[in-house]
């Protein structure tokens, strides 16, 4: 299956872009549809371990009602959402770690609204590039790619240029202690299912660290960010998508 495939080829949207069809591509279209890549990435350093889920017993003031949330709760949601708005361009490393504890890591690039890159590093062939409408999943050893709209994955809560998680999203649980803010998003698809997306900041600065996707199989898909820049203008080229079924050399 396809969805199979993207999940295990290019982990870091995987989860994310599984519940969602691609695009129409030409007829002659031939997209990717190989064996799972390898995961030969060394394991990461201390510090980008996957941090505790949301219900840790070591967390406070959780909810699990939307809409229910306490004033302390309100505010914190807040807070991430105006710095989630206030971030133009954003640039870094990652590690990720897919459904079956693999681990790969790379450098990822935002440009909002809408442009994202995720490089990762040899031997992995895949990247990860929107441009503000698509998202494209790209085997670059093979020049194929996967086409999806933005729009209908959670990537864009990531790049939307301006967003309140309280009206925008539908924010099922907030979670704090002296490490991490944590934000659970979830979406429910009358067909699909319910897939879940878990932002966690640093408690005490607010930077983003990690996310989380649950898809609807109950698979989980994290993805820990560091070395973070937000000064730094990527290059426009990162965000270019060439439409079809193939990519230039």
């Amino acid at each position: 299956m396809r969805s199979a495939s993207l999940n295990a080829g290019a982990g870091i949207l995987g989860a994310m872009l599984c519940a969602v069809a691609p695009l129409s591509l030409p007829p002659s279209s031939a997209s990717a549809q190989g064996a799972p890549m390898q995961l030969a990435a060394p394991r990461p350093p201390a510090a980008m371990q996957p941090g505790p889920p949301p219900n840790n017993s070591g967390f406070k003031a959780t909810s699990t009602q939307p809409g229910g949330f306490d004033a302390n709760q309100r505010a914190l949601v807040d807070r991430v959402s105006l710095y989630l708005s206030s971030i133009q361009t954003m640039v870094g490393d990652f590690v990720q770690v897919g459904p079956d504890g693999g681990r790969t890591e790379g450098r990822f690039y935002i440009q909002k609204p809408g442009k994202v890159n995720f490089s990762y590093n040899r031997p992995s062939v895949t990247e990860v590039v929107a441009d503000g409408n698509s998202v494209v999943v790209r085997d670059t050893r093979l020049a194929t790619q996967d086409l999806y709209p933005l729009s209908q994955t959670p990537l864009r809560y990531l790049l939307a240029d301006r967003i309140d998680l309280l009206r925008d999203t539908n924010v099922v649980s907030v979670a704090a202690d002296d490490v991490f803010v944590t934000v659970v998003i979830e979406e429910k698809q009358a067909i699909i299912g319910t897939s879940r997306l878990m932002l966690m900041f640093g408690a005490k600065d607010l930077q983003l660290r990690q996310w989380t996707v649950t898809d609807p199989q109950g698979y989980d898909t994290t993805v820990a960010v560091y070395n973070l820049d937000t000064s730094k203008k990527p290059d426009p080229n990162l965000f270019r998508i060439t439409y079809g079924n193939t990519i230039p050399r």
